[in-house]
């Protein structure tokens, strides 16, 4: 027994074509605009920081004209405001370096011992938990922490050191160095995450215990992320202000003693600005001057950091 069978019905190739049409234009319109959109998002951060560079770069200009950048580098006097002036940078550069450098020998240690614990040994309630905590430090004014440091470290400080002046940068790198620990111990934490699980149990398999997994194994497998992390501590702690203008004090001393009070270039361009000098003067083209060389030293470290990321890269 035979059926027939009904003929089937199609639309014309030319009217399919007709009406796929818009709905082609119209995508490939919405992927123009979206491309379009990413490109300006892209293009509006690389346009702030020449911005910003160009602004620095053409305002110190004007104060090299007038100060020899030979003084500037060597003298260590830096008395902009006074009568007899200098303009040495070492003063402001030796606080800035010295406090940079007591918070991150408190920062560094103690984020990549926190990063450790969250990842190779807290149970997954308690990593919920702390994690965001340590997160939430991050959102404290740094208002908040210089007068911590002031009213609170300090005079801590001071019944361990007799003697310690009410503004020392020791007390501000030290809370510094608190601020920061979120900051090194959150992106370490996601670099030993990301570390592949096949690489614990192979490590775990030839006899490894979990503290010589995690310091053998997890820490150089991730140190790319890790030193990362290290140099975003770096530029916090050097670009740092509110807690250096009110618990190291103002005082430009050129000493790399940190339990004596300092300034540094964030403290000192603070300073000027809330002040009353006019635009266009050599003690407001200060500022400008000091800015450029904080800049050329995050720069620096920053390119450390990238050959130092590149270079575990290669080799894990």
């Amino acid at each position: 027994m035979t059926t027939a069978t009904a003929p089937l019905i199609r639309r014309p190739p030319t009217a399919t074509r007709f009406a796929r049409r818009p709905a082609g234009r119209i995508k490939r319109l919405r992927e123009r605009l979206i491309e379009t959109l990413l490109f300006l998002a892209a293009a509006s951060s690389i346009a702030i920081t020449a911005g910003i560079v160009g602004i620095l770069f053409f305002e110190s200009l004007a104060f090299f004209k007038q100060v020899s950048l030979v003084d500037f580098l060597t003298d260590r006097q830096w008395t902009p405001l006074f009568d007899d002036a200098h303009y040495g940078i070492l003063p402001l550069l030796s606080g800035t370096l010295v406090t940079a450098g007591v918070a991150l020998a408190f920062a560094l240690p103690v984020g990549t011992v926190t990063a450790i614990y969250l990842s190779e040994y807290a149970p997954h309630k308690v990593r919920e938990v702390v994690k965001p905590f340590l997160e939430l430090l991050s959102a404290v004014p740094t208002v908040v922490f210089g007068y911590f440091a002031l009213l609170f470290v300090t005079p801590l400080l001071q019944r361990i050191i007799p003697g310690l002046p009410g503004f020392n940068m020791l007390s501000a790198g030290l809370v510094m160095g608190v601020m920061i620990i979120p900051y090194v111990s959150s992106i370490s934490e996601d670099a030993m995450k990301a570390v592949p699980m096949h690489i614990r149990e192979a490590s775990y398999a030839v006899g490894a215990t979990r503290f010589q997994t995690s310091v053998r194994v997890i820490v150089p497998s991730a140190m790319s992320g890790i030193s990362s992390a290290y140099v975003l501590g770096f530029s916090r702690a050097i670009g740092e202000t509110m807690v250096v203008a009110i618990a190291a004090g103002m005082q430009p001393n050129f000493t790399w003693n940190p339990t004596e009070p300092a300034a540094t270039i964030t403290a000192y361009i603070v300073q000027v600005a809330l002040g009353d000098l006019p635009h266009g003067t050599i003690g407001y083209q200060t500022i400008f001057a000091a800015g450029l060389t904080l800049m050329l030293m995050t720069l620096a470290f920053n390119i450390a950091g990238y050959f130092l990321r590149k270079r575990y890269r290669e080799i894990y």
